[in-house]
Formats: C-alpha cells, sequence, structure tokens
C-alpha cells in the first residue's frame, strides 16, 4: 500500500470547481492534492463566467488562456414567449449601464478545462492523484482518503468539488434535500447568419427558458429546457429538421440557424445540503448547490465558494478543517447560497405555474425591472457582486441627500 505524506488539503472532483479550487489553495500557499481522472473533453456545454469571477481566474493565470476562444456578453436580454395571458414586456440588460464594458465572457466548457488542466499540471504546489476516492476516513485530527490504487492521503481539510452526488459530502455526513423538475436541458451550439451583437437572450417559455449565448464568431450555444419526453424527440431530429425548430423558437432573429453535430440532455433537479461544511469537509460547486440553468448563476457560484473557504482557510492556517473554521465558511455562504438557489428556483416555478397570481407576480416583477432604470441598475450589480448592488443605491443616495 502506499502512502502520501501529510497535506493541508485535499481536492476531491476534477471538474471546472475542482481544478480551481486546487489552484487557489496552491496559489495560496497550501500543500494540495487534487484527486480524481483526467478531464474529460467531450462536454459541449458553455460557461458564461461573470467579470468577478474572471478577475478571480486572472489571479491564477487562466483569463489569458481563455479570452481568444470566448465570446464577451454585453447585453442580456429576457423576453416572455410564453402563450399565457399575462405575458411579461421584453427586459434588456446593458453592461455599459453599470459602467462594465461587458458582464462576463461565454466560454465552452472544453477549453475553460484544457486551461485549467493545463494550469493544474504546471503548478508545483499541486499533486495531482488521477484516480477516485474509494474510501473516506473522517476523525477530529483530520482526514484520511484511500484512493481506487490503494494510495492514502493524510490531510487536515477535504473539499468537496466531486459533483452532486458527492463521495465527499456524505462521508462527513451532510444530508441533502432533492427536488426533481419534470424538465431536461437539451445542449447544442448553433450557427446563425445574422450577428449575435455580443447578446444573450433568454426566452421564457412554459416549460422553461430557452437560453442563446453567444460564441466567438455567427456563432452561440443553447440550452433549451423541455418535458424530458420532448428533449428527446428534439434529439433525435435531422440537423435540418433541428435547425428549423430553433430558428422558429428564436423568432428568426438570428437569422437562418445551422446546429453543429454533438446534442446533449441533463435531467433537471435541485439540490441543496443541510450545511455547506462539516466534519473536515467544505462543499463547493455542485456539491454544494444544484439548481436550473437560469441567469448563469452555476460555476460563479462556485467561484464564490472558493474564494470564501480559501479567505477562511488562510486565517487558519494550522487547522484549516477545524470546527471553527469551517462553521465560519458553512455561516459566510448560506446567504449566497440560499438567496441565489431560491430565486432561480421560484423563476423557474413562475415559468412552469398555470396559476393566474403567479403569472401576475412574474410579469410586475420584470415590468418594474424594465422600466425603473435604479432597480435595474440594483439587479444587474447584485447578479455580478452580491451585496455591490445595495452598496451601490446607499451611496447614490447618500450623495443625493448631501445635494
Amino acid at each position: 500500500m502506499n502512502r502520501t505524506d501529510q497535506v493541508n488539503v485535499i481536492v476531491a472532483g476534477t471538474g471546472p470547481a475542482g481544478l480551481i479550487a486546487a489552484l487557489a489553495f496552491a496559489d495560496a500557499g497550501f500543500a494540495v492534492s487534487l484527486v480524481g481522472p483526467a478531464v474529460s473533453g467531450k462536454d459541449r456545454r458553455t460557461t458564461a463566467l461573470m467579470t468577478p469571477a474572471l478577475k478571480f481566474l486572472d489571479t491564477l493565470g487562466i483569463t489569458a488562456a481563455i479570452e481568444p476562444k470566448a465570446a464577451p456578453l454585453r447585453i442580456m436580454r429576457i423576453i416572455d414567449a410564453t402563450r399565457r395571458l399575462i405575458r411579461s414586456p421584453i427586459v434588456t440588460f446593458h453592461a455599459s449601464e453599470i459602467g462594465e464594458a461587458l458582464f462576463g465572457l461565454n466560454i465552452p466548457n472544453r477549453d475553460l478545462n484544457e486551461a485549467l488542466e493545463h494550469a493544474v499540471t504546471s503548478h508545483a504546489g499541486i499533486a495531482w492523484h488521477r484516480s477516485l476516492v474509494e474510501r473516506w476516513q473522517i476523525d477530529g485530527d483530520g482526514v484520511l482518503a484511500t484512493l481506487s490504487d490503494g494510495t492514502e492521503i493524510a490531510a487536515k481539510l477535504a473539499v468537496a468539488a466531486d459533483g452532486r452526488t458527492s463521495p465527499a459530502r456524505e462521508a462527513a455526513g451532510i444530508s441533502t434535500s432533492t427536488q426533481a423538475y419534470p424538465q431536461a436541458a437539451l445542449v447544442i451550439n448553433f450557427g446563425h447568419t445574422r450577428g449575435h451583437a455580443n447578446t444573450s437572450t433568454e426566452f421564457h417559455t412554459e416549460t422553461g427558458p430557452f437560453t442563446q449565448v453567444p460564441l466567438p464568431g455567427d456563432r452561440s450555444s443553447l440550452v433549451w429546457v423541455v418535458e424530458p419526453e420532448t428533449a428527446e424527440q428534439l434529439a433525435a431530429l435531422d440537423d435540418e429538421a433541428l435547425s428549423g425548430r430553433v430558428e422558429e423558437r428564436m423568432q428568426s432573429m438570428l437569422g437562418r440557424v445551422s446546429v453543429e453535430p454533438g446534442r446533449q440532455i441533463y435531467p433537471l433537479s435541485a439540490t441543496l445540503p443541510k450545511r455547506f461544511a462539516q466534519n473536515r469537509v467544505a462543499l463547493v460547486g455542485e456539491a454544494a448547490h444544484v439548481f436550473p440553468p437560469i441567469g448563469a448563476q452555476g460555476l460563479n457560484l462556485g467561484v464564490r465558494d472558493i474564494q470564501q473557504l480559501i479567505e477562511i482557510a488562510s486565517l487558519n492556517r494550522s487547522d484549516p478543517g477545524s470546527t471553527d473554521a469551517l462553521s465560519a465558511y458553512d455561516a459566510k455562504r448560506r446567504p449566497d447560497i440560499l438567496a441565489r438557489s431560491g430565486a432561480v428556483s421560484l423563476l423557474n416555478q413562475s415559468l412552469l405555474s398555470n396559476i393566474i397570481p403567479a403569472q401576475l407576480l412574474r410579469s410586475a416583477g420584470l415590468s418594474i425591472l424594465g422600466s425603473f432604470a435604479p432597480l435595474r441598475t440594483l439587479f444587474m450589480r447584485e447578479g455580478l457582486r452580491p451585496g455591490s448592488g445595495l452598496s451601490s443605491l446607499a451611496s447614490s443616495l447618500r450623495e443625493q441627500i448631501r445635494r
């Protein structure tokens, strides 16, 4: 049996959240063991990373590698494409309204993973074990991970970045609540004859959002949320038929559509743990929160998990997995995660609901956002940086009082 020396941190999981966590901990001076298989190159999804997350990735030396392969998001638009009696007006958000050149970048996951993998393998402070954890042992002094190849790794802290079914989370005794939705997301990329003008459009439909996000050139990615049976039917269409369906749903706003090879279907659900850290295990990424793909929140929320975990671990270097450290992390992350997941769930439920009051509330909320600039500005700032919208509004009010 192989045995490694004690390390500060084990990061379990080699998706984007795990790779970013390993890099960030190593850059912060922790000895890191990353555990998980080589990164898959089959993921055809894209990730919209907002500017705060990009700035953090820049400190890790990642942004320069992904910028040439990404498309900037300068405008975001919501269109009510339901056929219900009560419909919402079109709401458009411009990054320039809040003094930003862009909201973020839309990056193909394969390119993001490739850049992260290169950075991880080049970092002297990370030992990457390309195996799975077969068994976790946790006690008051530390955590021991036994890998499928027999290697044992001891650490003070385990970072669970091992996905929505997280074995590390289970080993820590953290229970979850899960809700399955009657929805699935069909994910494709497509070309189009009109330029997207760096605009992302989210069509709200009776089955969920239909979200187009720019890619470099005259191309876009698409997440189309429908009933699971419909997703299977759409994926089974030939290229010409599926292109026609996408163009029709987009109201031909990008001209003629040509879908690209590769179609993926993801069932939708929501999962929240009872705690975000416990028994020397801290949760990040989808181990900490799973919800429908609305509003580009997923990995951006995961990056904030990692940032705040590092801040707290850096204040507890002698034992980053101590009870006090993990309690502080749980308390720090709880408001942000609950607010974001709750808002996404509420909006998704409002799309599925045939109840008139729910439709009225959604329509009224979007109407106010579209017509009242200060609230729209607050919404955009909060979407990028939690707390920044409220602080900006407070500053504006103080300035008006002085006048």
